[in-house]
């Protein structure tokens, strides 16, 4: 396999492998019947490819991730990824089908045709075809092995009636969710099935490939395999380190001249979604209080609390699939600090983590009545964990505080900059509080938002004197 070393391409902004994930050796093989076809990847694009087929460090014949998320700027050559990931389905891993769609017939045409000239071009590849479909709504390459790779444009229906191994969804900023109902299931009755996302950032109504992102970007889906080239939203749209941020193939499939150009000729958002890859913000979600460049200037990486002066708050996702404690205090120079103490799936290990965090900082377990977290109040307390049981009007409170502490000529709050707060922030919505407050709304949220409720509720609870008003504080 070769590759072009003349131009160094940008590292991933995002990048999260699952955490059993070992190197697949099998990926060499794959590249070098690629190689012998007349398709040689760059660095960066083998790279993606060696994450995305990493095996388990447990059972090396399954795939690390079952789901793969790749997000890269227009003509960076993600299509030439899946082009090698295809071949090694058919003539290296032996897949019995592998279906690739878009949104459109003619960008899944065209992506058929580059592949059939691969396949055809190549005699060693060509030897084992048995036939190449090529009628309307029926492409296809199948081999003499039986292995098959399918080209259709998606619909509401595709995908039913058969079982694949690998579905691509290419374009998928533009998948809907009653495309995924018909496609995943697709995917169920086989024993190692993988599904790739690829796209340029998402837009406003990319319910799927917003939901993906999130996951990424928080990178505790043990299953998914994220990778992103991106910008954040305040960055200088002229500045060519920015371009280069999104786009690893520039200098090699771009050029900053062409860039540059694109820059003045298109519409600043267009600009920042498909060459900054800055992915706009999901439908209905606009009553943001905390807009996340607000949010942005207040990171501080050494941000702390003085000693042990914190306040500890617990909840657990609506879908209990996980647990949240996350703390605040003040911090030696006096301004306020918040940050997820801890945040893991299921809810398993919650007795024991509350015990010592409650011990560790002296300060009892915040937790909200009527919320999906208070089931463990009475646990909590048979286990000997300080209790501190907040009423949904001092909660309304604290949404309040925490939000003023963010406004204003010198804001309060600090943070660290984690992923889990800024993905929460970054698609909370919030609705009225009984006074004609806010709150934050899980509900109308677009994913869990759990991270910044229990960041709240400590807030909530920093200086303000009201440990024990709502509840008794039991302590042991």
């Amino acid at each position: 396999m070769t590759s072009s070393p003349s131009v160094a391409s940008c590292a991933p902004s995002v990048r999260n492998l699952p955490p059993d994930a070992v190197a697949n050796p099998r990926v060499d093989e794959a590249l070098d019947v690629a190689s012998i076809a007349g398709l040689d990847l760059f660095d960066w694009q083998a790279n993606v490819l060696r994450d995305a087929c990493a095996i388990r460090a447990d059972n090396v014949d399954r795939w690390a991730a079952r789901e793969v998320g790749l997000i890269v700027s227009r003509q960076a050559g993600k299509g030439s990824i899946l082009e090698v990931r295809q071949l090694a389905g058919l003539f290296v891993w032996g897949e019995r089908l592998q279906v690739h769609s878009a949104h459109e017939f003619r960008t899944c045409y065209e992506h058929f045709r580059r592949i059939v000239g691969l396949v055809e071009n190549c005699d060693l590849l060509r030897k084992q075809v048995k036939i190449i479909r090529t009628g309307a709504g029926d492409q296809a390459i199948e081999l003499k092995s039986g292995a098959r790779l399918r080209f259709i444009a998606r619909s509401r229906a595709s995908g039913r009636g058969f079982s694949a191994d690998a579905v691509y969804l290419d374009e998928a900023f533009h998948l809907s969710n009653e495309t995924m109902g018909a496609l995943m299931p697709a995917l169920s009755a086989r024993p190692n099935p993988q599904v790739w996302y690829t796209s340029s950032a998402p837009h406003a109504s990319s319910d799927v490939l917003h939901s993906v992102r999130e996951r990424g970007v928080e990178g505790t889906d043990p299953r998914l395999f994220f990778v992103e080239w991106s910008n954040h939203v305040d960055v200088d749209p002229t500045d060519p380190a920015a371009w280069h941020r999104a786009n690893p193939s520039m200098g090699l499939l771009v050029s900053e001249e062409d860039i540059a150009a694109e820059q003045r000729s298109l519409s600043p958002a267009e600009f920042a979604r498909e060459r900054l890859g800055i992915p706009e913000s999901p439908e209905g979600i606009t009553n943001h209080p905390i807009p996340l460049d607000a949010w942005e200037t207040l990171t501080d990486a050494t941000s702390a609390t003085a000693t042990n002066a914190a306040r500890v708050a617990f909840d657990v996702s609506p879908d209990r699939r996980f647990s949240c404690f996350s703390a605040a205090g003040r911090r030696a120079d006096g301004l306020g600090h918040v940050e997820v103490r801890d945040n893991r799936p299921g809810t398993d290990w919650v007795i024991v983590r509350a015990a010592e965090l409650a011990e560790g900082h002296g300060c009892p377990i915040t937790v909200m009545r009527g919320s999906p977290g208070a089931s463990f109040i009475d646990e909590f307390e048979r286990a000997g964990v300080a209790v501190d049981v907040m009423s949904p009007n001092d909660y309304a409170e604290a949404c309040g505080r925490f939000i003023d502490a963010t406004r204003g000529v010198t804001p309060d709050i600090r943070h660290r900059g984690q992923p889990l707060l800024r993905v929460a922030l970054s698609n909370a919505q919030t609705k009225p509080s009984g006074d004609g407050g806010l709150v934050w709304s899980r509900r109308s949220s677009t994913t869990d938002i759990t991270p910044l409720t229990t960041a709240t509720m400590a807030w909530g609870r920093v200086g303000d004197g009201s440990a024990t008003k709502s509840r008794p504080v039991f302590a042991y």
